[in-house]
């Protein structure tokens, strides 16, 4: 049996597109239904955030810790206090900011904790 002749294209297209494990930032909210703080940001940040440069640099994931964690977040210490943003690069936590107090706060610590981040 022979192989088709466009069998090359159709292997280099499967690896061209073919998902990756790349790991870029993130920024995951262990989050809780009832959670009046949760509310609070989403009302200030969580509906604007992402089209700020904070997101552009590491995305909002929401994980309930009601629920088992995604696998690929298995890596991640889970916590009770909600909510707490977790800033994760290469499958490593980089930062944690426990609890929500306020936009102002929640910014500026978001910017130390993008600091952390290894320049690409």
């Amino acid at each position: 049996m022979s192989v088709p002749r466009f069998a090359p294209f159709v292997l280099a297209l499967a690896v061209a597109v073919a998902p990756t494990a790349t790991w870029a930032a993130e920024l995951l909210m262990l989050e809780r239904a009832g959670c009046p703080y949760c509310a609070r940001f989403e009302k200030e940040v969580g509906r604007i955030y992402e089209r700020t440069d904070e997101a552009r640099r590491a995305p909002l994931r929401r994980i309930d810790i009601e629920k088992p964690y995604p696998a690929e977040y298995r890596f991640v210490t889970p916590d009770r206090i909600t909510p707490t943003f977790v800033l994760v690069d290469g499958g490593r936590e980089i930062a944690r900011l426990r609890g929500y107090p306020g936009e102002d706060f929640f910014y500026g610590a978001l910017g130390t904790m993008l600091e952390k981040l290894p320049a690409k």
